[in-house]
């Protein structure tokens, strides 16, 4: 048996200690396994981390080395055009994410020029072969002669403006490059925020802050254009944030295990009564989490389902005794928020979610509330909910599976899987969902539609065409309940016509997911 063979067949049997991974080499890893696979950043890193010798430091690199990596993709593919003075085509495909690598650390995290350049080389011939050397190394050299200013300059001046281009047309393409967008998702994000109703300078900069803070005007950049602030926070990573479920944690319990036994740090949130922002602290480590009493949850997640909560019902059962459904359920967390509520009304809740492994994870979510509470948990078509249960809940919460435009900043791999035609396959779907809801709420109840996007085909689109099919319903104001809710949450500026509006959040003024809320009301 050769000598490799036996030191692999050692450390099968654990014999021998696995020798330290380079953290570069298992970041390019991550990076080829997602492009070919499809995988999920949010589900390959940990896995992969959980599986390598590497000191906190080197795993907190990887992390940012990956998921920045894929956030800054475009900026980063146009540096290296503009370095190699040639199409990406032109190069290797696997030296790509190498080059990606190096690109990145040289322009967001402050590494060193000589450690760019030697370890970008070092790895392209670990991983790709020895004969990519010079070029890499020629490459690198031409990247790390300018800085992150330099070369967003060079790039985005490269941008002419093209015959048949009009003046939002070139603004929108300098964005996309500039921000590392794909231009259509750019263009959506402007259109939400124009239809929103916010006014321009209602901007905050939650950046300075790991844990995350609202409201601090001081420090905001109020000058900033909205969409391009938009898509500076996009790239940020977001805090972690808990939802310490009522009647069962308390915050302060919470904060305390947080600081004092695991030491970390923790911040009450700033639009929901639930929320606590935290870093330095894996979520599971903390024993309420653990006991399911309380979960992670993004405020936006929140507060969508809170509002409905605080809507008025006149159904024949409002008050004590109400019937409440999570239509669209899985993985549970708004499901649990909602039904530790319902435990201090009266009232019972149900959830329906058609994917067995996720209808798994709402019930693990539940596990700490009162069965008593607890109603069936289905995995029905949501579709069909209507038929099956026509006229039978007081409240009930759809969640629509959407483009998760919303939610860039946790998945950024997304925004390059995305396609615009997916958008109009969604839309419809969401349509349905909603029909089939107010079909099964009973006159007086109230519907909460929410989207993790912002995008208007799956939020004020899909909630219009309902309204024009349907003389049974009517839109409730979310804004008003979101000001009971909590004073100091940004709301966007009321319409002289005094119509009722939905809701859309963003992540440069509320420091969320850009969750859309509306809530309908089933007229009696």
């Amino acid at each position: 048996m050769s000598k490799a063979k036996t030191i692999a067949k050692l450390k099968r049997r654990g014999k021998m200690p696995a020798q330290p991974a380079n953290a570069r080499s298992i970041a390019y890893s991550v990076l080829t396994k997602l492009d070919e696979n499809d995988s999920y950043a949010n589900l390959l890193l940990p896995k992969t981390l959980s599986s390598v010798n590497l000191s906190d430091s080197d795993k907190s690199f990887v992390t940012d080395a990956v998921y920045g990596t894929l956030r800054w993709r475009l900026f980063l593919d146009s540096v290296i055009e503009a370095a190699h003075k040639k199409p990406l085509r032109t190069i290797n495909a696997k030296l790509i994410n190498v080059v990606r690598l190096g690109a990145y650390q040289w322009l967001f995290m402050n590494i060193a020029e000589y450690a760019c350049v030697n370890e970008t080389v070092n790895l392209a011939r670990k991983r790709v072969g020895a004969q990519t050397s010079g070029f890499v190394n020629s490459l690198m050299r031409k990247i790390v002669s300018y800085d992150h200013h330099q070369w967003e300059v060079n790039i985005t001046s490269r941008i002419r403006k093209a015959e048949g281009m009009s003046d939002e047309d070139l603004r929108i393409a300098r964005q996309a490059v500039r921000f590392s967008h794909p231009q259509w998702v750019v263009r959506e994000l402007k259109d939400a925020w124009d239809a929103a109703g916010y006014a321009d300078n209602n901007i905050t900069d939650n950046a300075d802050d790991g844990v995350g803070t609202l409201g601090n005007q001081e420090s905001a950049r109020a000058c900033e254009n909205p969409i391009d602030a938009m898509l500076r926070v996009d790239n940020q990573p977001p805090a972690v944030t808990l939802c310490v479920r009522p009647s069962l944690a308390d915050i302060d319990e919470v904060y305390d295990d947080v600081e004092e036994n695991l030491h970390g740090s923790a911040q009450q949130g700033s639009l929901s009564p639930y929320a606590l922002r935290i870093r330095g602290v894996n979520p599971q480590n903390i024993q309420s989490v653990r006991e399911g009493r309380t979960g992670v949850e993004d405020e936006g997640s929140q507060i969508a389902a809170l509002a409905l909560t605080l809507a008025t019902v006149e159904s024949s059962t409002s008050g004590a005794n109400e019937q409440w459904l999570d239509m669209c359920a899985g993985p549970g967390g708004k499901t649990a928020l909602l039904a530790s509520i319902a435990s201090q009304k009266g009232a019972k809740i149900s959830a329906n979610e058609p994917h067995e492994h996720r209808r798994e994870l709402v019930k693990d979510n539940l596990k700490a509330i009162n069965t008593s509470t607890i109603g069936e948990i289905t995995g029905i078509n949501g579709v069909k909910f209507g038929e099956l249960k026509p006229q039978y809940f007081d409240r009930i919460l759809v969640d629509a599976p959407c483009s998760g435009l919303g939610a860039l900043r946790r998945r950024p791999e997304a925004r390059w899987r995305k396609s615009p035609d997916s958008i109009g396959q969604l839309s419809q779907l969401q349509h349905d969902l909603l029909g089939s809801a107010l079909d099964a709420l009973k006159p007086g109840g109230v519907v909460a539609y929410v989207t993790c996007s912002p995008v208007l085909a799956e939020t004020r689109h899909v909630i219009d065409a309902i309204l024009s099919e349907r003389p049974d319903v009517s839109r409730v104001d979310v804004p008003s309940i979101m000001a009971k809710l909590n004073a100091n949450i940004p709301l966007p500026a009321a319409k002289i016509d005094d119509q009722p509006r939905d809701m859309q959040l963003f992540e440069h003024i509320h420091d969320t997911d850009q969750m859309f809320i509306s809530i309908l009301k089933k007229n009696k």
